[in-house]
This record gives C-alpha cells, structure tokens and sequence, in this order.
C-alpha cells in the first residue's frame, strides 16, 4: 500500500507525478518517493519519510527530470517507516512500485540471497525488483521478466516497473489491488486511482485479476492470467477536477460532510424518477436474481459494516426477510453456512476493499449466485465480480473518514430492503408512495441537520480535553452511535465506543463518571422513554449527556444534559440524518485538539491488505 502513478511521454514527467502523489494523499501514507529514467539512460531516484511535500522539494533541488518514471506513496506493513523501506526499490537498474503484501517473500529472500543478491530492505517489494532483475538476467525482455515474476509470486499486488535497459516503456501488473492505465496523445499512464491522473486524461481501462501490460508512449499492450494478448474496455471517468480540490473548506472531510445533499440527490435520482422501487434500480438481471430470495447476507469492512447493520432493521421489518450483516475479515476465514437462495451483499466504497473482496469470492466458491454490491467507484473490482450493482453517486471521497459514502450507502440499502418487499407483496402502494416522498425531502432534513454546526462545534471544545467517550442507541439508531464512536477514534484519536443503550447495565455503566462524555442518539421514535431511562442510569452516576434528539421529541436540557436537535423526526430513515450531527462531532473535535483531520495517523481510504 498505499498508491501508484507512472508516466510516459515526450514531456517532462516528473511534475505529472509529484500531482499524482499529492492526489493519492488522501489514501493514507508514512513516505513518498519516485524514481525516472533520465537522458542519459540512468535509473534516479528520491525518497522521502513524511509528506510528498517534503519529497518534491528533494526532487527540485536534485534537478530530477525524465520523459519516464513511476511514484509511490506507502503505508508502512512490512518494515517500519524508513527512507530504506520507501518506495520505489531498485535492483540493479530496474526500479519498481508495490501495492499489497507478498506472502511468499520470506522464501523468495532466502532464494534471492542464495543466489547473491543483497537487500537493503525489511520489505516485502524488494524481493520483486529482484525477482525482475534476475529474470531479464535470463535472456527475457522486461514484460517477460515481470509474467515470469508474478507467477512465483503469491498474495495480493499492484506492480509497475521500469528499466535502464528499456527506457521506452514501463510495465505493470494486478492481483488484488486496484491498477489501471491513462491513455492519453502521444502519452499514457498508470495509476491505482483516477484521481492521480485526471489532470492529464480522463480516459481510463482497468486492469482484470491476474493481468499484465507494457505501456509506451504510443501503445499499451494488455495480457490476461494465461499471458493471451486481450483488449480491455476503455472508460471514460466521471472524476472531475473541481471534486478533487478544497475549495472554501478547511479538509476534505468538512468539504464530504456539506455535499451530503447532492450525493443524497444525486443517488436518489432514479428513485424519485421512478416515482418507486424496482429490481432495474440494481441491474437488467435483477429482477432473475430477487425472485425466490429467502435471506439477505451483509458482508462489510469498517463505515460499511456499520451500514449493513443499519440495513438489518430495514430488510427484516419491511421486507420481512431474515438478514445477517458480518465482518467481511470474520467471514472469509469461517465454515460459513451457505443457503444459495439467500442475497449476498457486498458494500464498499472504494470497490477495491480486500477483505471484502475475498469474502465475496468466498461465498461464490460456497455456492452463492445471487451477488449484489453496493459500492461508489464505478468498474472497481467488487461490481465486476458481482451479478448486480447499486452505484452510490456521491462523487470522489477524499477524506480517509468517510461520510458521504456512508450516507449514499444507507440510500442504496434502503431501496433494497424496499424493492425486496414489493417484490415479495409485502409494501403497498401507500406505503411505497410515503417512503418516495420521505426520500425526496431527505437532501433538505440533511441540510438542516448541517446547519446545526455551530452548536455542534461548541459541543467539541469540551471533547478535546477528554481521553474516552461512550456513545448509545437503540434499534435502527444503535449502528449510528457505532459510526460515531468510529469517526471519534479516527480522526481526533479520543478513545470512544459504543454500546446499546439497553446494555449499559450489563458492564459498561462502570466506566461512566464525570470525566467520560456520554453521546446519546434519541430520536422520537418507539424506543424513545425506553432512552430516557438509561440517560438517566448515567446521569444517577454523574455522568454529562450529550443527546442528539428531534425537533418534536419534547425534553430539553437539563443539569447535565446538553440537547441538540436535529430536523423533527423523519420516521424509517431517521438514522440518516442523525448520521451528521455524529460526522460534525468528531470533525470538530479533530479541529480543537489540532489532528491531521484528512489523513489520520496509521489508517489507509482503500485498504487492500488484510
């Protein structure tokens, strides 16, 4: 991990990819570096611990200048975070970019020691430049070097390489991790994201699992798994350059947080047009594959699994269809049971997420057939391997916190547990037109719950003093005091978690007392007094509430007790909008106590390695 750019053209390709570096920043990092081909044939190389700031200033002073070259920034797993462990590695003139863990390279660092190479490395990457080196050392050309390679090669990459000896092309490679190729005129490009190169072209292919590619300034050639020459779809990408940048906001995450309105609207769009549900709202195959459904299977990461929690209530109680949400990492290692009539769902933001990955590939090796994910980056691996797709529309996240994507991820779940209920007679026609026009009003209750920021910014100046947090719900809203002890922990680093408030009974009332900050969500629902009387079990041992309410719940602040209200309740998709006052918590708590809100320490945005 964590990301890669590469660039051949007639032009001076070193600040294309210092750009793409600073675009792939928000992926999560510890060090940057690049490496170029220059004139006069040389492999040259700079690499910095920190930010790509600090890097880039290295590579100006050098003078570092080339027509080919490949960058990288990493998020430290093998190997601590050391100029010697960034990226790229170089053997013996070949320099090459690794996403992903080799889990051979144990035995492929004893093989290549025998047979005289020395490593300056702790790294898993470095065995593959080796690896590279050594076979061109056996009459092959680069891109047979690299096939040879990634055949003795196991675990999850995305590799690009470059060559002294072939300064007029770069390979590349995927097994796992995301890669795709930039064509542009007279110049093309490689990247693990769009965002690094969207400033040059626009048009994109992605790679498939197992393929190879040699890439010149004129042509790219791609091999599938069994070496067969094969030509890959051209895409053109939606990512425009304005969703990249700041514009008048302090970090991306406080940018995420007010586009919720848009993405809502944006992922609504082909409801409210349809004026309802239906199976074409996830794929032409849909309807086949909804009929005789019996159960729905979640299988999530992190934000997401939160989502999937949520969407358990949903497709239970309107769909009446039993549902199971598990961590995708639980999953993909247990005897699971499979029922080939139950829906198994995948949600990712990124697409690319490898744990989810490989639980899906998991339940289809058990006999699931009936494959939907629910995902925000069009062609990313997860839809590809799934029959059908919900394409969450909320635009390039940035923010290694993610907001809007949950928030759009909640929408597509919500119209599955309603397309499953129609389709199994169990959603009038009333009810169906009441949830079109509660969805319709959703971007405006969303848009009032941000204007209630500056209470909430309040609110934060007296979390960041404090080391723990406990945050509680009820039902639905359970899964949202989850989401907002994550989003705590992430970027303001202020120990939270969260609990039902109905457990607080059973062992977690010992940690309240006065110094431990008690976020609860109440909305004026049918668990509300049953809320009220666990606040109260807090206030009885001193502890200080902090409740997120509605606007019609009737109870205010008291001794204690501080109350925010949100817009009045919105019914089935109330945990939607009690999701920002959460995201606004944390994104101002991170500001009072002056952490990197956008990039916190020791977490990746895509995260493909277990």
């Amino acid at each position: 991990m964590c990301g890669i750019v590469g660039a051949i053209a007639g032009r001076d390709v070193v600040p294309v990819l210092v750009e793409g570096l600073k675009r792939l920043e928000y992926r999560g990092y510890d060090s940057a570096g690049l490496a170029v081909i220059d004139d006069g044939g040389q492999v040259r190389r700079v690499r910095r611990t920190g930010r790509v700031a600090e890097m880039e200033a290295a590579a100006r002073a050098e003078g570092l200048a080339a027509t080919l070259g490949i960058g990288h920034t990493r998020w430290a797993t093998h190997g601590g975070v050391t100029e010697p462990n960034a990226h790229p590695h170089i053997s013996h003139g070949v320099a090459l970019v690794h996403n992903g863990i080799i889990e051979n390279h144990e035995a492929q660092r004893e093989r290549l020691t025998a047979l005289g190479y020395a490593f300056e490395s702790q790294t898993d990457t470095e065995v593959i430049a080796h690896l590279i080196h050594h076979h061109l050392g056996r009459g092959l050309d680069l891109l047979g070097a690299l096939q040879a390679t990634t055949r003795e090669l196991e675990g999850a990459y995305a590799l690009a390489a470059i060559s002294r000896d072939a300064p007029d092309r770069m390979v590349c490679a995927r097994m796992g991790c995301p890669l795709l190729i930039g064509l542009g005129e007279g110049e093309n490009f490689i990247a693990s994201d769009v965002s690094a190169i969207v400033q040059a072209t626009r048009r994109v292919i992605f790679l498939e699992e197992g393929d190879t590619a040699e890439v010149t300034r004129e042509a790219v050639r791609v091999f599938d798994a069994e070496g067969t020459q094969t030509v890959r779809r051209e895409h053109l990408s939606d990512v425009s350059l304005a969703s990249l940048e700041l514009g008048p906001h302090r970090h991306f995450m406080q940018k995420e947080i007010h586009e919720q309105p848009r993405a809502l609207g944006d992922t609504l769009e082909a409801i409210i047009d349809a004026a309802g549900f239906g199976p074409a709202l996830f794929g032409a195959e849909a309807a086949e594959v909804f009929d005789g459904v019996t159960g729905v299977q979640i299988l999530a990461c992190g934000t997401s699994y939160y989502a999937g929690l949520v969407a358990r209530y949903w497709i239970e109680a309107i769909a009446d269809l039993p549902c199971s949400v598990e961590i995708a990492s639980e999953y993909r290692y247990r005897r699971a049971v499979a029922n080939p009539d139950h829906l198994v769902v995948t949600i990712s933001q990124s697409g690319e997420t490898l744990d989810t990955m490989e639980a899906l590939k998991y339940a289809k090796s058990l006999g699931h057939a009936r494959t939907l994910s629910i995902c925000n980056v069009p062609e990313s691996a997860i839809p590809r391997a799934s029959r059908l797709v919900f394409y969450t529309r909320a635009g390039a996240e940035i923010g290694v916190a993610s907001t809007k994507a949950f928030t759009t991820q909640l929408v597509g779940l919500f119209a599955l547990a309603a397309t499953l209920a129609k389709g199994r007679g169990r959603l009038t026609a009333e009810d169906e037109a009441a949830y079109v026009e509660s969805l319709r009003h959703l971007p405006g209750s969303v848009q009032h719950a941000l204007n209630l920021e500056p209470q909430i910014a309040g609110w934060a100046e007296r979390f960041a003093s404090r080391q723990h947090a406990l945050f509680l719900g009820r039902g639905v809203h359970y899964p949202i005091a989850l989401e907002g002890a994550l989003k705590l922990k992430e970027i303001s680093y202020v120990h939270a978690e969260a609990y039902p408030a109905g457990e607080l009974k059973h062992g977690p009332l010992a940690l309240v007392d006065a110094d431990m900050p008690v976020v609860v969500i109440a909305p004026k629902d049918s668990l509300l007094e049953k809320v009220k009387s666990n606040m109260q079990e807090v206030r009885a041992r001193g502890g200080e509430l902090f409740v997120f309410t509605d606007a019609d719940s009737r109870f205010g602040p008291s001794e204690g007790v501080h109350v925010i209200r949100t817009p009045r309740h919105v019914g089935v998709l109330s945990p939607i909008v009690h999701t920002i006052p959460v995201q606004l918590l944390a994104y101002h708590t991170a500001l009072a106590r002056g952490t990197d809100v956008d990039k916190p320490r020791n977490l990746a945005k895509s995260v493909t390695v277990e």
